[in-house]
């Protein structure tokens, strides 16, 4: 009853939207840029884009190897953030919007320094926790910097840098005496990376300053190490060793605890081909990126993993009403599914096709 009454409730509203909005789509297209090179460089790589993939930064080398951080605009195209006093600088991430970029370099003394680097500042020292080098791996939407630093014992913890206090904190460890911070969430109040715990072995955390470092478990074997997280820092990714020693890619969650990626896509899986290990999530949660061994073609190879039930294009896990609608309200509208949950075939536009997905799917999930 309730699908016979849905489907007559989408005819009505199709009517109503009316399919001459696909017009619309028309002006969008797929593109590839090349960003080129500093002036007197002969290569370049990306390591980090902004939200709307406006600014991109990496580094440029030239042909002696030394490298500098850049960060490149459409309209100002590449430009060398410079260094601390040494002959190398990466830069490793942006913020959303573009304005702030992390990263390393060298200073004058020849030790790594984790910087921050914003137009009106430049390249910003951060410090260390005492010791001698330190390293910046993430920042979130309004400018909080995580990464790795040495303290003055010599040994290196994850720290939170954030501009109000203009200083490092020191995130502890699990017990042993070493941990890393390789993501953090877009407010900045959660932190997640890899820690020794007492017995020496690395396990993945997740930080907040509520309830500190939280170990996160394994899969049954004695590592793993958390590298991505949520925007809302709800879902955490990384690599893990299960009971065979083997590693598997991870997807963390309060509710559900650490889970192998492997066994819950086990579907979608192919004689035998296997996620390794997890890099990153988008900020919905939805896409995780990674490594893994492709069995259709022998080899090791990046993967990009679509974890949403066909036809849900809000991620709750059941195909119903309010798919319906999403589709629908967006009917005619460009852009692909990573960007756009209602353009669920991602061909570039909302339409007909991403409708009938939907009613193929109801109930799917429910």
């Amino acid at each position: 009853m309730r699908r016979r009454y849905t489907l007559k409730r989408t005819y009505a509203l199709m009517s109503a939207v009316g399919l001459s909005v696909v017009a619309t789509a028309a002006g969008w297209a797929q593109s590839l840029t090349w960003l080129g090179v500093l002036p007197g460089y002969v290569g370049s790589r990306a390591f980090g884009v902004s939200a709307d993939g406006a600014v991109v930064v990496g580094e440029a080398h030239n042909a002696s190897l030394q490298f500098r951080a850049f960060r490149w605009t459409p309209a100002g195209g590449m430009q060398d953030l410079g260094a601390l006093g040494g002959d190398y600088s990466a830069a490793s991430g942006v913020s959303a919007d573009g304005a702030v970029v992390v990263g390393y370099a060298y200073n004058a003394s020849g030790q790594w320094r984790a910087f921050r680097w914003t137009a009106a500042t430049g390249m910003q020292d951060l410090g260390t926790l005492g010791g001698s080098h330190s390293v910046a791996f993430g920042v979130s939407a309004d400018g909080v910097v995580v990464g790795d630093a040495r303290n003055a014992s010599g040994q290196d913890r994850a720290f939170r840098w954030t501009a109000a206090t203009g200083t490092m904190v020191d995130l502890g460890t699990l017990g042993g005496n070493q941990s890393l911070a390789n993501g953090v969430s877009a407010d900045g109040a959660v932190v997640v990376g890899w820690a020794r715990n007492a017995s020496g072995y690395a396990r993945a955390f997740r930080w907040t300053a509520a309830t500190g470092m939280q170990d996160l478990g394994t899969l049954g074997g004695d590592y793993s190490a958390a590298s991505g997280v949520s925007a809302d820092g709800a879902v955490v990714v990384g690599e893990a060793l299960n009971a065979n020693g083997q590693y598997r890619a991870f997807r963390w969650t309060a509710a559900g605890g650490m889970e192998d990626l492997n066994l819950t896509y086990a579907s979608l899986l192919a004689n035998g081909s296997v996620l390794y290990g997890a890099r990153a999530i988008s900020p919905d949660g939805r896409y995780i990126v990674g490594g893994g061994y492709n069995a259709a073609t022998g080899r090791y190879e990046a993967f990009l993993l679509d974890t949403w039930r066909t036809g849900d294009t809000n991620g709750d896990g059941c195909v119903d009403d309010a798919d319906l609608l999403a589709v629908l309200f967006a009917f005619g509208t460009p852009g692909t599914g990573y960007t756009r949950p209602e353009d669920i075939n991602k061909d570039g536009v909302v339409d007909d096709a991403d409708l009938l997905t939907v009613l193929f799917n109801f109930g799917g999930g429910c």
